[in-house]
């Protein structure tokens, strides 16, 4: 028997300005729903400040408070979560660029791309931002479409449409296609490190110090107790709420193929977080082996303390910005990283020279990087530490 689709997703907006909306999700369980939920929630800029989990291993029953923007997409949210949901099916991915040629301008004007991008659901998967020696800027999206329509004449006039609408007529040159592989040979990033990148900021060992530098969150607490429940390990998280947090639980747990049958998720006064969960393993079994406890605990702390890793290097006589964050092991990765950094950018008056995405293995671990260029003129007067903290705090939410 199917459930209707109408009512696997509900959405109880809020009728007063600051108090949160409802979601509920009722469907057939699997592991990681959670995380992908969650990961889509964050897409859209919601902030979750309280949240209810509940399965018997089959079915579950999530409930989350949310904060929204006023520019909420409610109907295409909903429509999302229903597809991330076991009852409906996933879409597959197709590659495709976007070149454009456009006088020189601002972070202001990139972040104006990426906005139209994220609002016409265009997932950016790689980007090489160039400005040749005339001054014309070069801008190459490798973006997927989560509607897969990206190959149709409509969609694609709807794709200019919106960009011409938001640029009003300054792009020069315009266009979309499907991916060969050469031009997949050509675009791929840099496989190149600097090392001190390798070495000092992804390299993070949990202890009860927090490192020297000041991009961390604070006062992690993980907590494991067997005695409260015969069948369930309960899990107690204690930390500073960040934006993207529960994607960031869910997402380590979904990659250790925890399944969570109970939770609940609450925001106090000064953005303290505390979380319950109680969880099995695959097996249906609970996590008493310590040598499986103590890894899971110190992959969560280790992902709290520092999610995110920013830095601002020296390349050659040039100035870039680094921002790595991991990748799950579904191959998919953080929401929006690209635009938050072109946001912080234009608030610290920052120019764009050239970027680019790529991924990368530094361990056992996947990495997406992003390395930005910055203008010299505005990278010389601005302190690194500035920028780091810039960026650091806006991928947090903190701004």
């Amino acid at each position: 028997m199917r459930i209707l689709h109408d009512d696997v997703v509900l959405i109880s907006q809020s009728d007063k300005e600051g108090e949160p909306s409802v979601i509920t999700v009722n469907c057939p369980d699997k592991t990681g729903l959670g995380c992908d939920l969650c990961r889509i929630l964050l897409f859209f800029g919601l902030s979750i400040v309280r949240g209810d989990v509940s399965t018997d291993g089959k079915w579950c029953y999530i409930v989350f408070w949310v904060v929204c923007k006023p520019t909420t997409r409610w109907e295409l949210l909903k429509k999302r979560l229903v597809e991330a949901c076991p009852c409906c099916s996933s879409a597959s991915e197709i590659f495709y660029y976007r070149s454009e040629l456009q006088p020189p301008k601002p972070p202001d004007v990139f972040l104006l791309k990426l906005c139209f991008l994220c609002n016409l659901e265009l997932n950016i998967k790689k980007v090489k931002v160039s400005t040749i020696p005339d001054g014309t800027v070069i801008d190459l999206f490798f973006v997927t479409d989560t509607r897969e329509l990206l190959h149709t004449k409509i969609r694609q006039e709807e794709t200019y449409k919106a960009l011409e609408d938001i640029m009003q007529r300054i792009v020069i040159n315009f266009n979309i296609e499907k991916v060969g592989p050469e031009i997949a040979a050509c675009s791929q990033a840099s496989p190149f490190l600097p090392s001190g990148i390798t070495e000092d900021i992804f390299h993070l060992e949990v202890s009860n110090e927090l490192p020297s530098i000041s991009l961390t969150s604070n006062n992690v607490s993980v907590v494991m107790d067997n005695s409260l429940s015969p069948a369930h390990t309960l899990v107690q998280i204690v930390c500073q709420d960040h934006k993207g947090l529960l994607y960031d639980i869910m997402r380590t747990l979904k990659d250790y193929s925890i399944q969570i049958s109970y939770g609940r998720v609450y925001i106090r006064q000064g953005s303290k977080c505390e979380i319950d969960l109680f969880i099995m393993q695959a097996d249906g079994k609970k996590i008493v082996d310590p040598s499986k406890q103590s890894p899971l605990s110190s992959h969560l702390k280790m992902e709290l303390l520092q999610l995110l890793r920013v830095a601002v290097v020296s390349r050659g006589p040039d100035t870039e910005l680094l921002v790595a964050n991991p990748v799950e092991l579904s191959s998919k990765g953080r929401p929006l990283v690209f635009y938050d950094i072109t946001c912080a950018l234009k608030m610290l008056n920052t120019c764009i020279f050239s970027a680019e995405v790529g991924r990368h293995m530094i361990g056992d671990r996947e990495w997406e990087v992003y390395r930005v260029l910055l203008d010299e003129g505005a990278s010389l007067s601005i302190p690194r530490q500035k920028v780091e903290e810039g960026v650091w705090k806006l991928l947090m939410g903190w701004e």
